[in-house]
């Protein structure tokens, strides 16, 4: 780490004067959102450190070596009559307005500490300094920026963990990622795709088969539901830039229609799923076989990226899946094996059209069976190591 010459005097009142539009970015594309996102978190991380004594009591009382984050909304100044809290509801909400989720949470804009041997340190009387992840591919990266609460500006390293304490201003990724799910599912649905979202135990509107099966449940006796779970996974040991923190993971799944010739393309939010190298044992149900024709399905697994536009993300899926099935003839003859036609195509287009690198798409698995159980199965870019059971879950009596 090395500090470099002091931030200018008019940078500084910009600093103070809270400006976080920065400048007009046109995001008509991932990388434009993807910086204009970086410089939001920049403009707050700033913001803070020119303030960080009037915030640092609200600060200390609620970053703990138990709870590493605290949402922005939550810090309050010291100072009578401060605007702080409003200016961060509005930083919040411009943040939630670029990634399209205003509609599905209100709030996610946090502050947290980059890891919790930095707290000793830090509620010991140590100044912190105050980042935020740059825009783009961190291969891309040349250092981390740094503010600390003189004005300085200070480069760290991308991947060597720093020995003082830094306050990162990121977003809550699990809260984005379930709203962002959220939002892909409602453009879905409008675009007429019947596209369900799988949380962890959360409720979600019904898709049209579940409510048929409600409907059906009034009249008759509701048939055993097969279904498939996800029992471990690990994903592999990459070296990632400490500032990114954990992982927020989701899974999309493809497969057809069993009633008519139409793509399914479900969405799973795997909210555990927060470190490479560790084994996880989540017994999440992931796949309900109703819902597929051939009893066989393909699953994309994916890491949220700071560019990526869920709405945007949500067409591209809906197109890329439907101009195949519109390519074959007789989905019929062919079977299952036009699901991998599908996962291909999607695979294609994501990284150009929505995400900013290709690392955000993890790895994928081609034809998981119905009643097939799969045990230490690699994915098909060797990535991901995962078990799957088939679980078959019974009407209550």
């Amino acid at each position: 780490m090395r500090p470099n010459l002091p931030i200018s005097l008019m940078l500084a009142t910009t600093m103070v004067g809270f400006q976080l539009n920065a400048k007009t970015v046109n995001t008509t594309d991932a990388q434009s959102k993807s910086e204009e996102i970086a410089q939001q978190k920049q403009a707050l991380a700033m913001h803070i450190s020119a303030v960080y004594d009037d915030l640092e009591e609200s600060i200390k009382s609620q970053i703990t070596e138990k709870n590493l984050a605290t949402g922005l909304d939550s810090v309050d100044s010291a100072q009578p009559y401060s605007a702080f809290k409003q200016q961060m509801q509005q930083a919040d909400f411009q943040y939630r307005q670029t990634k399209g989720i205003t509609q599905y949470t209100d709030s996610v804009m946090e502050l947290r500490i980059a890891d919790a041997s930095m707290i000793k340190d830090w509620k010991g009387g140590e100044s912190p300094l105050f980042a935020f992840e740059p825009s783009g591919d961190d291969s891309n990266w040349q250092y981390i920026e740094a503010y600390d609460v003189y004005g300085q500006i200070h480069e760290l390293d991308i991947y060597q963990m720093p020995d003082v304490p830094v306050l990162v201003v990121d977003s809550n990724g699990a809260k984005e990622l379930r709203a962002g799910l959220m939002a892909m599912r409602a453009e879905m649905n409008r675009l007429g795709q019947d596209s369900n979202l799988i949380t962890d135990g959360s409720s979600t509107p019904l898709t049209k088969s579940q409510q048929g099966v409600r409907r059906s449940s009034q009249l008759s006796d509701v048939e055993p539901l097969n279904t498939t779970q996800l029992t471990k996974i690990r994903l592999d040991d990459d070296e990632e830039p400490w500032i990114s923190g954990k992982a927020e993971v989701y899974a999309i799944i493809t497969g057809v229609d069993p009633s008519r010739v139409e793509p399914e393309i479900d969405l799973v939010d795997m909210p555990y799923l927060d470190y490479d190298g560790k084994d996880y044992y989540p017994s999440q149900t992931m796949i309900f076989w109703p819902r597929y024709r051939w009893g066989a399905v393909d699953m994309i697994l994916m890491e949220q990226d700071d560019g990526t536009d869920y709405k945007e993300l949500a067409k591209i899926l809906v197109k890329a899946a439907g101009d195949i099935l519109k390519m074959i003839p007789d989905p019929e003859i062919q079977g299952y094996a036009i699901i991998a036609q599908i996962t291909n195509r999607i695979i294609d287009v994501i990284p150009d059209g929505v995400l900013t690198n290709d690392d955000d798409y993890l790895d994928s698995y081609y034809t998981l069976m119905q009643n097939t159980p799969y045990v230490e199965r690699p994915g098909a870019g060797g990535n991901v190591v995962a078990t799957f059971k088939p679980v078959t879950i019974s009407p209550t009596e």
